[in-house]
């Protein structure tokens, strides 16, 4: 391999194609791994940039033992802003790179994945660029849930009709998105949408609208991540997002439920012959066939897609319903954080900063 494509991460001054921005708040469970699998990455001239998203744990003493990492404060929040929009925009502030990478703290990234996606945007035209990661799940609700949400969500928002220009279809993950400059600022950036929840899926409408081309897929071969290690952490994390991905979630719900018990009731039912007739048992079977290729599009293993199959699937409801009950309270809480329903932070540094949003502009 050539000197060109073992490019280090970038020295001050020097030029950059590619900024990392890794948002970061009270993440000391994982930062650390992201930043290796980060600073490791060749191919392509590029920076990394963790903001500190006022952490109270050791987030800040990990990424400032990265030498090539910049480590940088998102000072105070403005009144209307996300957390985490308000990082995000602080770190594109100081980036140089023609193009922005946004992932989050708790992605691994596989070695050659940023000079593969910056390779990927470019031929094939995308302005923006999104994957979706491998999910790693370790505990029993992890396993269980992950399989039908991300099923549900591939249901909803389709890779194939997010790229293709001519459907409205628009979604990216947050996890991993890189996205040109140009078209970046040409959307107004996080600015644009400072109270927005689900800043992800805003952008990638944002950019699509504006009759930019992006680019989503499923990438197990780019990067992983584990995003909630605990059950408080996976409940508060889908109901501050199902209720905004889903345009009905009350009736997903339902419809979730019903599939759920008609199926695992009736499988009962047979098995205690307390249905006798042979065809009932063929009816419930096959609810059970499509129980489990419902929940097959999440990519998940054979035995993960069962467990959700089983357990799952009421979770999921339950989230669903704690997600719109959430939002219609207008108290959606995050990392230590309340927004109301237009995202205002109502529990932290409000009402005497002025909107941040002219300097991003």
């Amino acid at each position: 391999m050539g000197t060109a494509a073992r490019v280090s991460p970038a020295e001050p001054g020097s030029a950059v194609s590619v900024s990392v921005i890794v948002p970061a708040r009270n993440e000391e469970a994982c930062l650390g791994r992201c930043l290796e699998s980060l600073v490791a990455q060749t191919g392509v001239p590029f920076e990394v940039i963790v903001v500190d998203d006022h952490s109270t744990d050791r987030t800040h003493e990990i990424a400032t033992a990265f030498r090539k990492v910049r480590v940088i404060d998102a000072g105070p929040l403005p009144n209307g802003w996300t957390g985490k929009n308000n990082a995000v925009a602080s770190g594109v502030r100081v980036a140089r790179g023609e193009w922005l990478l946004f992932t989050d703290a708790d992605t691994v990234h596989l070695p050659g994945s940023l000079a593969g996606a910056f390779k990927e945007a470019r031929e094939n035209g995308a302005e923006l660029l999104s994957y979706s990661p491998k999910q790693i799940a370790v505990s029993f609700w992890e396993m269980a849930t992950l399989p039908v949400v991300f099923a549900e969500l591939a249901r909803q928002y389709s890779p194939s009709k997010v790229s293709d220009p001519a459907c409205p279809v628009a979604a990216a993950n947050g996890q991993f998105i890189l996205i040109r400059r140009e078209a970046y600022e040409a959307v107004g950036g996080h600015a644009a949408m400072a109270s927005n929840i689900l800043e992800d899926v805003a952008l990638a409408r944002a950019v699509k609208s504006s009759g930019r081309k992006i680019r989503f897929r499923y990438a197990a071969d780019a990067v992983h991540t584990r995003m909630y290690r605990n059950y408080s952490q996976l409940r508060d994390g889908w109901t501050k997002n199902l209720a905004l991905l889903f345009p009905n979630p009350g009736w997903l719900a339902v419809i979730t439920l019903f599939i759920w018990a008609f199926t695992w009731t009736g499988l009962a039912l047979v098995v205690a012959q307390v249905v006798r007739p042979w065809w009932w048992g063929t009816i419930f079977a096959g609810a059970l066939v499509y129980l489990i290729r419902r929940s097959r599009r999440a990519n998940f293993t054979w035995d993960t897609t069962a467990l959700g199959a089983s357990f799952g699937m009421p979770m999921f409801a339950y989230l669903l319903l704690r997600s719109k009950r959430a939002h219609a309270n207008g108290a959606v809480a995050w990392k230590g954080r309340t927004y109301a329903p237009e995202a205002r932070p109502v529990n932290e540094l409000r009402d005497h900063l002025p909107s941040a949003a002219g300097r991003l502009s």
